[in-house]
């Protein structure tokens, strides 16, 4: 990897970070040229905007996440496992997250509402990616026999994600994880008794 590059992905990490903790418009192009130490020439001389940075850094911290679910799931082979493996991922979210300041997905589909058009199609993306998960890994567990053949996979991967990402929006809200604890209690519970 050439010097270029390993600044590049320097800044992205760094960017990923601040925007995860400060928000993409909440973060100026000083508090990146502070937490890189670069000038904004060596910024600029890597990214045309700051728009590009933001969507590289959240790229970067989706794959981080993406990475995290991998490496929770990958020795097991039923769809519950699978399932619950992927749940049970988010306890490390208040003290050992994959990415400091919580989940990416969910805090750039809110700030990227109506302010931001292009990271708004980006979290879609990844929220799709994520929701794709859970239904190949449904269709697998019905295919073999492991999970009910009515199971609707839409609707579990509403109900999962939808859970989860409340939940860690008020464990980040009141700094306090019991509220992810519940979420994936009751998660594990509704995995083994609705599929």
């Amino acid at each position: 990897m050439s010097k270029g590059e390993e600044t590049k992905e320097k800044i992205i990490k760094q960017a990923a970070e601040l925007f995860n903790q400060h928000g993409y418009a909440g973060s100026s192009i000083s508090d990146i040229m502070r937490v890189t130490q670069l000038q904004k020439g060596g910024i600029y001389n890597h990214f045309k905007s700051k728009d590009q940075l933001a969507v590289e850094a959240f790229d970067y911290a989706i794959a981080l996440i993406k990475q995290h679910y991998r490496t929770a799931w990958k020795n097991k082979h039923h769809a519950i496992e699978r399932l619950k493996a992927i749940i049970n991922a988010f306890r490390d979210y208040t003290d050992n997250p994959p990415i400091p300041g919580g989940c990416p997905l969910l805090n750039t589909a809110i700030e990227s509402d109506d302010a931001h058009p292009l990271l708004r199609e980006r979290a879609q993306q990844a929220m799709n990616s994520w929701r794709d998960l859970f239904g190949l890994i449904i269709a697998k567990g019905i295919q073999r026999g492991e999970i009910r053949p009515n199971v609707d996979a839409d609707e579990v991967a509403t109900i999962i994600i939808a859970t989860l990402e409340g939940s860690v929006m008020m464990s980040k809200l009141y700094g306090d994880p019991i509220h992810i604890a519940r979420a994936i209690n009751h998660l594990n519970h509704y995995l083994e008794t609705n599929l």
